[in-house]
């Protein structure tokens, strides 16, 4: 088989009449290198059902059929996700009966089940949600490597104490323990973006003991007031900084830290906290 390079990504927009658009966040990848390198970072084994999101022109695709592993590609642009099979068939015709194409928004759409790896270029104006979602939505997926903007690379894998640790780093970790594996520079994509990408890899973790929905709550209260500290910024979420503080000393937590330094643990305790009535409402 082959995998797409610059002359064959632009034949392949020109015969479709795709203009990258802005919207939807589409830079394909042209450089056959680069996706060999993510998937050999996803680190998939043979059994790994594969979803993955945005495949565009299909030069990610192409190269996680390479492994052997079945693909499961949801793409949200209709003329994309009915020509990637016509691509695939062409550059990979020994590949073709392992990839099924979902039309629609990953936000959205049924996914079937059975994913176990989440691998994707991620359109960076949506890719905190989408993962966020499918941990959610898809409890099948054990691990992942998504491609994504660097500056939400730092965010999503920021621990506690971090400048750019936030709403991202502290839901993350509720799924998932994650890490940066490597830059990807702009020179791979067409069109060339202004900003560096990086590669974000997680494992599911064992689930924490406590409601999600909860304690996300809490992370959003914590978070939108920044620099307030905890017994303010959860002022509201609590009905009041009194039963704030009450909740955060019966969690164990400092009244006066901010949220940046709190793990997700904290959190759920937090939130666990408010729900044993630790305050009223």
């Amino acid at each position: 088989m082959s995998l797409l390079g610059p002359a064959e990504v632009r034949e392949l927009a020109h015969k479709l009449g795709i203009r990258p658009t802005k919207q939807l966040g589409q830079n394909f990848v042209h450089d056959p290198n680069t996706v060999r390198r993510i998937v050999r970072a996803a680190d998939l084994a043979p059994d790994d059902i594969v979803l993955e999101v945005g495949p565009g022109l299909g030069s990610l695709t192409l190269a996680l059929l390479e492994q052997g592993v079945e693909v499961r590609a949801v793409e949200i642009d209709p003329v994309l996700a009915g020509a990637l099979p016509d691509t695939v068939a062409r550059f990979a015709p020994e590949h073709a009966g392992r990839l099924t194409v979902i039309a629609g928004d990953a936000l959205r759409a049924k996914v079937p089940a059975g994913p176990t790896a989440l691998v994707a270029n991620l359109p960076y104006n949506v890719a905190v949600p989408v993962v966020l979602h499918l941990l959610a939505a898809v409890p099948t997926l054990r691990h992942g490597l998504v491609m994504v903007q660097k500056e939400v690379a730092d965010r999503l894998t920021a621990g506690p104490g971090s400048r750019v640790y936030g709403v991202p780093s502290a839901k993350l970790a509720w799924y998932a323990t994650s890490r940066q594996a490597g830059k990807v520079p702009p020179s791979v994509f067409w069109p060339v973006p202004n900003v560096d990408s990086g590669l974000v890899a997680f494992t599911r973790r064992e689930p924490l003991d406590g409601d999600r929905e909860a304690t996300f709550a809490v992370v959003d209260a914590a978070f939108a007031q920044r620099r307030k500290m905890l017994r303010g910024a959860l002022a509201g979420w609590a009905g009041g900084p009194d039963a704030a503080e009450r909740i955060l000393r019966a969690a164990g937590v400092d009244p006066g830290a901010r949220g940046e330094q709190l793990a997700v643990e904290d959190f759920t305790r937090i939130a666990s906290q408010r729900r044993a009535g630790g305050a009223p409402g």
